[in-house]
């Protein structure tokens, strides 16, 4: 392309037109700038979610960037969700520009609004908000689904020629134009002559586009997979979404040219709007949510004052733990204490840690449990003082600067653990208190991943899925792999992309569309709160459940300075809290977690037995492993743990060494006896980041600041980076009086283990939880499985693992019982009974009725009297049969079989229609009607053999309960296998063993050519 004659592409779908555009950003911006292309568009449909992406990468590449999107207009009113009545689509397409600040703003409130007020099917936009929202946008009139060119193909050329005025006068006539395409679509080549004459007749400039889809034509194919994907077809169902041609790509002016020859002036007019389209965007300028503070103090001053009262308070209570504190303890926390201050407001982060602190007070008001602490922030002593974390920096050895370097302005990063049930509780408070158009949840995008896009592209290539399974498997597991790298590193995959089978179209198509964004969801931790409502800096979304979130990623939101916070849920909290309240009410006893004691000689056994299933990180079979072999005996042995299992230690020698350090079967060694004070916890093992930087700091007179530079730098590998370090280290250490050769042994050693070292902060505030789940299990264990089983009710695999721990640990699980099930696993004179909400086909609303009833008017007597008392409509014929299998009704003496093969008179007694799709089958039961108890003949059935009941037992729980088919033969079980179903998941990959089970069902399968 001529410099003199250029061209802009200004309708583009990038990978963010979800399972439809299938252009990378990047990708685009490189053959831009191959074209010589100084501007180009971004028009995603009906959403803004690539902008800050695009804009970002569009100025590195020094590509003038224009933020747009194809918005979808309703033909009326956009909250009439009924079908049109005369085949008029439900939404008209509509490309609109952003030309300046007013203008982005106004698309932002548009596609908010589409999604907010306007969905249905799409989100949706009417006239009445273009008129609204329209000031600093330019429109072009779109594909051939757009108002004007619909009815131009239509051949109502009355009514386009209405639309196109009711437009043009929106867009104050300058900035509405006709969008002529060169796609080569028959019907577009007709409509673009319509669409000159239309142009002549009110006067109105025509823009050339090609509502690119694709970055190139050989893109075509996988474009057409990606459409099948989103709508579930196959490629030779007739009636599927497609693109007739294929030249839907990123085409250079003379390619667009060939298709619209003598519409020169369309294409000059792409460069007439991108130069007056010249929004920027702001990155990097904070815009804190405003904390309310009590008269005309300062955040600062504030801050100031709780950190004092709080360091206060917890040296009081260090005091009550461990006696009196001499002068230099107080010392040293009153200084640390002072320069963290010092810090923080320098950056600017006092109103920060108030408004986390003030949320945190919230969940601690409301009993919601909090987290210790996550992450760098337990680093910090403000952080503790304000009751933010509840790990001691100082008595840990935790630094300030891992979380926050003086040196370097970023925005502080406090990660929250809840309570599950509770973390939505403390979002809406956060909501209510900084205003609700001001907070929101953050969006997420799953990508197609290297296994996924295959079984994605093998269903829609019509592939047979166990062909399509057995290639995927091929494909290594793991979030970073991809397919060029597992192509290049499994010989079967090379085979078969250098195949003429359907297998190398399968792997072709699959590179070209994997790591596009599949779909949105809601990003599991991330909230954004601002200054003011959102949707002045950005576009909002709603989801399938009607979930409010920003349309920008949370890497995206920090470029545009807003703040996020994390607030995640965590069950090991939930579970801690049930187990409490379960203690409670068992014996009255009232424990505060945060106060048990850290040298509990029953806790540290658990754990060097290895009997820590359900423990809070320490429940894997390698972590048990680990454990046996070091034999924790001190919280700091707990920390170490969560450091060292993880793969990079255990793909080193640093266990061996860190565990033979410690049972003194090995001579500790250190390169330098100075190093001693820093690596003597960890047996000459540098395990922890901390380590890192207190040796940068003691040998080579680097700053905590500076050496928090390093660690960055040792975990992102960079060699020219690492160079200026070992430099600045060799000749540091040589000041100091070390050998330069030595000092080169070390930083060789600090980057080769460092890279596996471990931030001790977060080390530290998850072994606080995983010894608190170890003591409840040690000292209350029926109480801590019962809460365990509760919180796993709905994963039938940990729930059968739970179940036979409790077995291994003598507790015994009792049935469900009608009369004495709550909804949740419950605890009754040193035993679990398992819950109604567990029982398969039982609802939550049935079972709180059950148990609401019970509670009014006392115990149930049998079957029929239960029938007659929840006759209410809350419970089916296949909740009753799903009681009855599960054994609920034991308690009446009247055994499974008896009492199902008598249901159908019961509800007969009870008047009531059976119908198994009959939800209110005791509608017309009186307080008097039916049969009193006891005047009901069951049939004389024979009672099922154990195996039928254990199997239907297992068939309404998900799990045997009172027995297993195979408890007899333990003994021999035990001869012939070499693990068991339960520790599969500890067996290392492509080992042999040998387990029992039972075989539950047998199919007959054939083969494609019909042998069985």
């Amino acid at each position: 392309m001529t410099q003199d004659r250029p061209f802009v592409h200004l309708h583009v779908h990038s990978e963010y037109s979800l399972l439809d555009g299938a252009i990378r950003p990047k990708q685009m911006l490189e053959k831009a700038r191959h074209l010589e292309m100084n501007a180009v568009a971004i028009t995603d449909h009906g959403n803004m979610f690539g902008a800050v992406q695009f804009f970002d990468e569009a100025r590195k590449a020094h590509i003038k960037p224009i933020i747009g999107s194809e918005v979808y207009v309703a033909p009326g009113d956009r909250r009439n969700r009924a079908p049109s009545t005369d085949g008029t689509p439900n939404a008209f397409h509509l490309v609109l520009l952003v030309m300046n600040e007013k203008g982005y703003r106004n698309l932002s409130r548009l596609v908010t609004q589409g999604y907010l007020e306007g969905f249905y099917y799409h989100p949706r936009v009417d006239m009445e908000l273009l008129r609204e929202y329209n000031e600093g946008l330019i429109a072009l009139s779109a594909c051939i689904k757009g108002m004007v060119p619909y009815f131009l193909n239509a051949d109502r050329v009355e009514l386009a020629r209405k639309k196109a005025e009711e437009l043009a006068a929106i867009f104050d006539h300058d900035r509405f134009y006709l969008e002529v395409q060169a796609n080569g679509l028959p019907e577009q080549i007709r409509i673009n002559k319509m669409l000159r004459e239309l142009s002549s007749e009110l006067s109105l400039p025509l823009v050339a586009t090609n509502d690119c889809h694709y970055l190139n034509r050989k893109d075509a194919e996988a474009h057409d997979v990606l459409l099948c994907i989103q709508t579930g077809k196959t490629l030779d169902d007739p009636k599927r979404l497609k693109f007739s041609t294929d030249e839907f790509y990123f085409k250079s002016r003379d390619e667009m040219l060939r298709n619209l020859e003598g519409f020169e002036d369309a294409l000059d007019n792409t460069v007439q709007i991108a130069d007056r389209c010249t929004y920027e965007m702001e990155f990097g300028h904070y815009k804190y949510p405003v904390f309310q503070a009590a008269g005309n103090r300062s955040l600062d001053d504030i801050l100031v004052e709780n950190a004092h009262k709080g360091l206060a308070e917890r040296l009081r209570l260090k005091e009550e733990e461990e006696g009196a504190l001499s002068e230099e303890t107080v010392a040293e926390y009153r200084k640390r204490l002072e320069f963290e201050l010092e810090i923080i407001q320098k950056m600017g982060f006092s109103g920060y840690f108030l408004i986390v602190a003030d949320f945190i007070d919230y969940a601690r008001r409301n009993q919601i449990p909090v987290g210790p602490g996550r992450g760098s922030a337990a680093g910090s002593l403000v952080a503790y003082a304000l009751t933010i974390t509840n790990i001691d920096p100082i008595k840990y050895g935790l630094l300030f600067e891992r979380f926050l370097n003086p040196q370097r302005i970023s925005m502080p990063d406090i990660d929250i653990d809840f309570c599950i049930n509770g973390r939505d509780d403390v979002i809406r408070y956060v909501a209510e208190k900084y205003g609700r158009e001001n907070v929101s949840q953050i969006i997420t995008f799953g990508t197609m991943k290297a296994r996924a896009v295959i079984r994605d592209v093998g269903r829609s290539l019509n592939i047979p899925l166990g062909e399509v399974d057995r290639i995927a498997k091929l494909v290594p597991e793991g979030p970073k792999v991809s397919l060029a790298r597992a192509i290049m590193e499994e010989p079967q995959l090379r085979g078969l992309e250098e195949s003429d089978g359907p297998s190398k179209k399968l792997l072709t198509v699959s590179r070209v569309l994997e790591g596009l964004s599949r779909h949105a969801s809601t990003h599991a931790s991330g909230v954004v709160i601002s200054d003011r409502p959102l949707v002045e800096y950005l576009p909002l979304f709603k989801g399938s459940k009607d979930e409010i979130m920003t349309q920008y990623t949370m890497d995206r939101i920090e470029q545009l300075g807003l703040i996020k916070f994390d607030f995640l849920g965590l069950k090991t909290l939930t579970v801690i809290k049930h187990t409490l309240d379960l203690i409670r009410a068992a014996s009255g006893t009232s424990i505060d977690i945060d106060k048990i004691p850290l040298d509990d000689r029953a806790t540290y056994q658990l754990c060097s037995d290895g009997k820590t299933t359900g423990v809070f990180q320490l429940e894997s079979s390698g972590m048990k492993e680990l454990m046996r072999r070091l034999q924790p005996e001190v919280f700091e042995d707990l920390i170490a743990l969560v450091a060292l299992y993880r793969p990079g230690p255990l793909g080193s020698n640093m266990v061996d060494d860190f565990v033979s350090g410690k049972h003194g079967k090995t001579r500790i060694r250190y390169v330098l006896p100075q190093l001693e004070p820093i690596l003597k916890e960890t047996y000459g093992v540098i395990l922890y980041q901390e380590q890192v930087m207190r040796i940068a700091q003691l040998l080579a007179d680097y700053s905590l600041a500076e050496a928090d530079e390093l660690r960055k730098a040792i975990g992102k590998k960079k060699p020219e980076v690492m160079a200026r370090h070992k430099k600045r280290f060799i000749d540091g250490a040589r000041k100091n009086g070390v050998n330069p050769k030595k000092a080169e042994t070390l930083f060789n050693l600090i980057e080769k283990f460092g890279g596996y070292g471990f931030n001790k902060s977060h080390s530290a505030a998850y072994a606080m939880i995983a010894y608190q789940t170890a003591y409840l299990k040690a000292h209350f264990p029926v109480e801590f499985m019962a809460a365990l089983l509760t919180q796993d009710m709905g994963n039938q695999d940990k729930t059968i693992k739970n179940i036979a721990e409790c077995r291994s640990m003598g507790i015994e699980i009792l049935p469900p019982d009608i009369n004495e099930s709550q909804a949740d696993f419950s605890v009754v004179d040193g035993k679990i009974r398992f819950g109604l909400a567990a029982v398969k086909n039982v609802g939550l609303k049935a079972v709180e009725f059950i148990i609401e009833e019970r509670g009014e008017n006392g115990a149930y007597g049998d079957l029929l009297t239960f029938c007659r008392r929840v006759g209410t409509g809350k419970v089916n014929r296949r909740v009753l049969e799903g009681l009855i299998l599960c054994g609920a009704f034991d308690f009446t003496q009247i055994h499974r079989a008896k009492l199902f093969a008598g249901l159908d008179n019961v509800l007969r007694s009870c008047g009531a229609n059976h119908d198994p799709n009959q939800m209110n089958i005791f509608g017309s039961l009186g307080e008097q009607g039916g049969m009193g108890p006891g005047l009901l003949d069951l049939p004389d059935v024979e009672e099922w053999r154990e195996r039928e009941r254990l199997k239907k037992e297992k068939e309404a729980l998900g799990f045997y309960i009172t027995g297993h088919p195979l408890d007899g033969f333990s003994r021999e079980i035990a001869l012939v296998t070499s693990c068991s179903i339960q520790d599969l998941s500890g067996q290392k990959d492509k080992s042999r063993i040998k387990i029992a089970g039972v075989v539950g069902e047998l199919k007959l399968k054939r083969t494609r050519k019909g042998d069985k």
